[in-house]
């Protein structure tokens, strides 16, 4: 058990919890909020993420990221703690179960098998396939450089939008602006992670960002993600009626600097890697201070 629960990476779902916790707070200012829909969307989101995990884990191994010059958290089929069957199956099991855990949501969400619960329905696979397809198969997409448009989609505009219908049934564009903020920290996390392993991914010809651009310009790109991300923010809170009160999201402010300062000046990988989980940290305790600004105040 405790070799499967390292291989999940339960520090990752901060992250993706904040995505979904977004949506949520987003629905809830506006007076839309159920505990049921809340809950089957938190374990969804919960199942994709470990799929994600589990799916990095086996796909990096077989294409060869993780190789023994990897920096940061040892792999489960890297080291040899599971076997690449065992972890292939896993992959499958939690395809299923985010599948299945999807469809309950969608149905208690909409009450039935209408219209917009079959573009759900599509959503959902897409999400699965994403998390499937980053490293694993023939041609993984994240080896091509295409995790970072990945992430901000599916982190970002997908989870937040996609989770706030849910309560709303009904779109809201002016929500862009906070989804668009939690996908942009989403990407700096991946660029943290791809920073940090610029050349074991280079060594693998996994062509990230940071690969392709060297580090110093992967930094400024990482300021401009964090600094976009608390623009698109701040634009919300003060152009749109009635939301000031999620300014107190600016509480979190000195996290996000903190995290800057760390990836310009830290170049050794094991020196970065601890601010992958306070960027992840960082960017649920500015959601939570979002949200709450905006239901409470």
């Amino acid at each position: 058990m405790k070799k499967w629960l390292e291989a999940a990476r339960l520090r990752t779902l901060p992250l993706a919890l904040a995505a979904m916790g977004m949506g949520t707070f987003l629905a809830a200012a506006r007076g839309n909020f159920r505990w049921d829909i809340f809950l089957l969307c938190a374990l969804t989101t919960i199942l994709l993420q470990v799929l994600s995990n589990l799916a990095n884990d086996y796909g990096d191994a077989v294409n060869g990221a993780d190789g023994a010059d990897r920096v940061g958290p040892l792999r489960s089929v890297q080291s040899g703690a599971i076997a690449q069957k065992s972890m292939l199956a896993a992959v499958v099991l939690f395809s299923i179960l985010s599948l299945l855990s999807g469809i309950l949501l969608l149905y208690v969400a909409f009450g039935g098998f209408g219209e917009a619960f079959w573009y759900f329905i599509a959503l959902g696979l897409l999400a699965i396939l994403a998390a499937v397809f980053y490293t694993a198969g023939r041609n993984p997409y994240g080896y091509a450089g295409f995790g970072d448009l990945s992430v901000l989609l599916f982190f970002g505009f997908m989870a937040v939008m996609g989770s706030s219908y849910l309560f709303e049934k009904e779109w809201v564009a002016v929500q862009l602006l906070p989804a668009l903020s939690v996908g942009l920290f989403s990407v700096g996390v991946l660029n943290v992670n791809n920073i940090r392993d610029i050349a074991s991914d280079r060594k693998a010809g996994k062509m990230s960002i940071p690969v392709r651009i060297g580090r110093e310009k992967a930094v400024r790109y990482h300021v401009f993600l964090i600094v976009l991300g608390l623009f698109s923010a701040l634009v919300y809170a003060l152009f749109t009626p009635q939301n000031f009160g999620h300014l107190i999201f600016l509480i979190s402010l000195p996290l996000f600097l903190k995290n800057i300062k760390a990836v310009a000046r830290f170049k050794d990988a094991d020196q970065l890697d601890p601010y992958l989980k306070q960027l992840a940290i960082s960017t649920l305790a500015f959601v939570v201070l979002f949200g709450l600004g905006g239901v409470i105040l």
